[in-house]
């Protein structure tokens, strides 16, 4: 299980990732979103992965990553259930997420 407070820790452990806000729900970027911190209890995040990234969570921890209803869920957006996620977890979805949605000149500097 991890907390809101994981969650954010581990999204602004990324490079160049801030934290914003938009239509009151907290959200981290790196130009733009790649994740999302659920309201209004928080107990869910929101990852944005690629449709093939969120089929293979999906399937292979279904307590843990479901799909967001809709077109944004066909596009990839995948809900983290924050009760059911480890810490290495939520990692991983993050930086796949990170990675989707980073300038290609923040992931050429990469190691």
């Amino acid at each position: 299980m991890i907390s809101p407070d994981d969650f954010r820790r581990l999204a602004l452990e990324l490079p160049q990732a801030t934290e914003s806000s938009h239509m009151g729900t907290v959200d981290f970027r790196c130009g733009t979103i790649f994740a999302t911190l659920g309201n209004p209890d928080a107990a869910w995040a929101m990852v944005k992965l690629t449709p093939d990234q969120q089929e293979m969570r999906v399937a292979a921890e279904p307590e843990v990553f479901v799909s967001v209803p809709g077109g944004w869920g066909r596009g990839g957006a995948t809900r983290l259930r924050l009760a059911a996620c480890d810490e290495a977890t939520a990692r991983g979805a993050l930086l796949d997420a990170w990675r989707n949605a980073a300038p290609k000149t923040l992931l050429d500097r990469q190691p």
